[in-house]
């Protein structure tokens, strides 16, 4: 196992859209959480050498100076982590002081995600953002002050009233900062946020799958000629800096996840944790893990997910690289899936990999569908 997912619930303020696990931070047993999550890596991990570490939540620069250096303290006993190791910490803009900066750096952390979603203040305050572009302008200028080069920023597209014209300039601005990651997400309206109960009401403005599709394109040609490669649907990177985290999911590789809600890959088991704190804390207290459900991943789901995850990379599924994994042939295999897609132009096959043609990278989730649940016959 060479990756750690770790989550932080915590938020000082709770997004329009967001349906992660994550509860409002006033009056949250933070010092427990991080007590109990530190229990956690002890019983599974027992300090083994971590490749990637990626801390997410909630929004882990949430917590306070005291906190976050009690998190990263806890994070370096349990994980070992070098100077190779890929340690990434989400943020939100304006929530990073100085001190907080310095407390990740002397910790170990060298890559920073912030979610910025939108340089418009409008648009931020109708989404709940609590941050506004100046502060991103200025977390971004303190980072590299701090000495963090590896530096990516989250976009979304598709945003209630919002236009192409407003999108593109977003992008233009996001590239303006000369960052070396940058990921673009469509606005999903998932059950339980504030976003669902609007839409329910006919009173979310949606821009429409159209409009969604054009600026999804709009997406890459403006990354591409910023000079960035794109090699996931939703992620583009100046070649060299590809979140190595991330891959690991899209590789089909396993994985730890630490804390509430979180989920992990190990053995062979798909697993998750109690999302709700106290489900989550208690086990722990016990001196055992708060697994919630676990499910023992057959060779056939391997395959398909196999199938699934890679062709979200651009360079897609390495025949080779299945052959070796599974003693077969994703080719005959998938072979109805596979011919089927690439008639319609949105799969090809160059005889080395299989992958999403650019019209397919915009039906991607179609074609995804279309591996689940086919190789047991």
């Amino acid at each position: 196992m060479k990756a750690a997912y770790i989550h932080i619930p915590f938020c000082h303020h709770i997004c329009h859209y967001c349906d992660f696990n994550k509860v409002f931070m006033k009056g949250q047993p933070v010092d427990d959480y991080l007590e109990s999550l530190e229990k956690e890596m002890s019983l599974s991990a027992n300090k083994q050498a971590m490749e990637t570490v990626f801390v997410g939540g909630g929004t882990p620069t949430a917590l306070n100076e005291k906190q976050l250096e009690r998190l990263v303290s806890g994070i370096n006993r349990q994980l070992h982590i070098d100077g190779k190791t890929e340690y990434t910490f989400e943020a939100n803009p304006g929530d990073l002081s100085r001190e907080k900066l310095a407390i990740l750096k002397d910790a170990g952390v060298n890559r920073l995600s912030f979610g910025v979603q939108t340089f418009n203040d409008d648009l931020l305050k109708k989404i709940g953002r609590s941050h506004r572009a100046k502060d991103v302008f200025e977390s971004i200028e303190n980072a590299k002050t701090a000495g963090f080069d590896n530096i990516s920023i989250d976009l979304i597209y598709s945003l209630p009233g919002q236009s192409k014209q407003d999108f593109v300039q977003s992008i233009q601005t996001a590239l303006g900062l000369g960052l070396v990651h940058y990921s673009g997400y469509s606005l999903i309206i998932e059950p339980k946020t504030v976003f669902y109960n609007l839409m329910q009401k006919g009173k979310l403005p949606l821009p429409g799958e159209d409009a969604e599709a054009e600026m999804y394109e709009t997406l890459m040609e403006q990354m591409e000629s910023g000079g960035l490669r794109q090699y996931e649907i939703s992620n583009f990177a100046v070649p060299g800096y590809e979140s190595r985290h991330n891959l690991t999911y899209w590789d089909n590789e396993e994985y730890f996840g630490f804390g509430a809600g979180a989920h992990g890959y190990v053995n062979g088991i798909r697993q998750s944790n109690y999302g709700p704190l106290k489900k989550y804390m208690e086990p722990l207290s016990k001196g055992e893990l708060p697994i919630m459900d676990a499910h023992k991943v057959t060779v056939e789901e391997k395959m398909e997910e196999e199938m699934f995850l890679g062709l979200r990379k651009t360079e897609g599924v390495s025949i080779r690289h299945f052959e070796e994994k599974f003693g077969r042939n994703p080719l005959h295999l998938f072979s109805d899936q596979i011919k089927d897609w690439s008639e319609k132009g949105l799969l090809k096959t160059d005889g080395e990999k299989v992958f999403l043609t650019r019209q397919g990278r915009l039906l991607g989730n179609e074609v995804f569908q279309s591996f689940i649940g086919v190789s047991n016959h």
